[in-house]
């Protein structure tokens, strides 16, 4: 089972990724304003009972902030609860992206020590640069799971440096009607580095404006995940007996 916990949502466009954020969209179109960042009524959901007194949320996945930033400023006088709620709910596995990750170690509980066994944590970069200063942070920090996520990708990025300790990376293309182009060989190339290190690797969806072999596409917004599934890139990291 898979849920969607939004304790709050806003959030601010922090990097070059952020430029088409289909949530700065989304709120645009419905006249709300994304920078202001605010509790929902969602915030207990992971600890909401039904009349029998039984979690409603039972074993599965939760996808954290997907409205949000998990590391936003504006929700650190509401973080500490958050993560008593995780902690009290380990038969639930909760996954959270940022790309904030140079605020981690300032907001995590004291009971953190080497991380939650039920939290990953994913790391979100869009070019070298990012690489290089969000991921030589995120590899040095104390988390149990980690994944890298590379969506949208702006350029080749080489993250062979960061890929130990790392048990999935994500690659996809940006989806927009002004979307950068995405190239399929750099896809390509994490897939390789990836299989390298013997890391997952996930091709998320192909961008809006794809380019393969040198031939530029333009794609329906809904074909992007199927196309790349079609390129047969995904990889499963090998386990040692």
């Amino acid at each position: 089972m898979a849920y969607r916990w939004d304790p709050w949502r806003g959030c601010h466009k922090f990097s070059e990724g952020c430029m088409h954020c289909y949530i700065h969209k989304g709120d645009e179109r419905r006249g709300v304003d994304t920078s202001q960042i605010v509790k929902t009524d969602k915030f207990f959901a992971p600890v909401a009972v039904d009349r029998k007194g039984e979690y409603k949320w039972k074993e599965g996945l939760v996808y954290v902030c997907f409205s949000s930033d998990f590391l936003i400023e504006e929700a650190d006088p509401w973080r500490r609860q958050c993560f008593s709620m995780i902690q009290s709910r380990p038969d639930l596995t909760f996954l959270f992206l940022t790309k904030r990750i140079q605020r981690l170690a300032q907001c995590l509980p004291e009971d953190w020590g080497d991380g939650y066994e039920n939290v990953i944590i994913g790391c979100t970069a869009e070019n070298q640069v990012n690489c290089d200063s969000r991921l030589s942070v995120f590899m040095d920090l104390p988390i149990r799971h980690r994944n890298i996520i590379l969506q949208p990708l702006l350029e080749s990025v080489n993250i062979e440096a960061y890929l130990k300790g790392t048990e999935l990376v994500v690659v996809g293309g940006e989806s927009d009607a002004n979307a950068r182009p995405f190239d399929l060989d750099w896809a390509r190339s994490l897939h390789d580095q990836c299989i390298r290190h013997n890391v997952s690797f996930d091709f998320r969806q192909c961008g809006t404006c794809y380019i393969k072999d040198g031939q530029r596409y333009r794609l329906n917004p809904y074909a992007l995940s199927s196309k790349a599934l079609e390129e047969g890139l995904s990889f499963t990291a090998q386990i040692e007996p």
